[in-house]
């Protein structure tokens, strides 16, 4: 089945960005001069996805009012959908179950944003399309940053894919199956809802996706993709300053001001 529904969990509180964050939500905090989460709803949209649910704290009166607005309004359908406490990523995708219903569906972290020429969430519905599970995006990173993030236990490739056997968060570099990590963009099978439903708590109370995808995966296939394009976690101050300068150098109004501006000043 065509994905044409996607998720973009957006109620973060953002501590890292404090104390610009007591007044803007994270995910409307720019990237040059475009909201993070504005990249993943434009990659939803040239991807062909038809329907971007967000899911946002009752807080977030700035998000919805921006994309009321928004200039991909006519590509894509933007609806909302509230998470009242913060219970994790698994919680904030069962609170879109509803506008989901039965359907396949990507999901979008608007913490990880990818420049790439074509859409990274485009090769991965293809792939979902001819084998049916779930297919997690995935990128190599080095050995301290691993017991920082979720991390693959590879099996059998095929090019830029290969099957995921489970997924480990934060290992000790000792214990990590792999240097594959997980990026923030999924392509999931609606039995994701049926698994978060079934998936404890764990750390602080908390419903982890990653716990829910390694239930799923005891019924249904699950592929990694690593792809190509440039990734930057502005989930971070220093990720999100060094997105907008690589933003900043691709754009031709600017560019050359800031190449001689930076080697005016390092």
């Amino acid at each position: 089945m065509i994905i044409k529904k996607a998720v973009i969990p957006a109620a973060g509180l953002g501590t890292r960005f404090l104390p610009v964050t007591r007044a803007v939500p994270k995910v409307m905090l720019p990237i040059l001069d475009i909201p993070a989460i504005e990249y993943a709803v434009r990659e939803a949209a040239g991807a062909g996805i038809e329907q971007a649910v967000i899911v946002i704290s009752e807080n977030q009166t700035a998000t919805v009012n921006y994309f009321q607005s928004f200039s991909a309004a006519n590509q894509i359908q933007i609806s909302f959908v509230y998470q009242d406490k913060p219970l994790g990523l698994g919680h904030a995708i069962l609170m879109a179950k509803e506008e989901i219903g039965h359907n396949p569906f990507a999901v979008f972290l608007p913490d990880d944003v990818i420049f790439s020429d074509k859409p990274t969430i485009r090769e991965m519905c293809d792939y979902h399309m001819k084998h049916k599970g779930c297919v997690i995006a995935a990128r190599r990173v080095s050995g301290e940053e691993i017991p920082n993030l979720g991390i693959f236990d590879a099996g059998v490739r095929d090019e830029n894919f290969f099957t995921i056997k489970t997924m480990i968060e934060k290992p000790p570099l000792e214990a990590a199956p792999s240097n594959l990590a997980i990026v923030g963009r999924y392509a999931l099978t609606p039995g994701i809802f049926d698994a978060l439903a079934d998936t404890s708590p764990g750390a602080k109370g908390e419903i982890q996706l990653t716990d829910g995808l390694n239930l799923l995966m005891s019924d249904e296939e699950a592929y990694g993709y690593e792809f190509s394009g440039q990734h930057f976690d502005v989930g971070t101050p220093l990720g999100m300053l060094k997105a907008s300068v690589f933003a900043a150098m691709k754009r031709e109004d600017i560019s050359a001001d800031l190449k001689d501006w930076l080697n005016q000043h390092t």
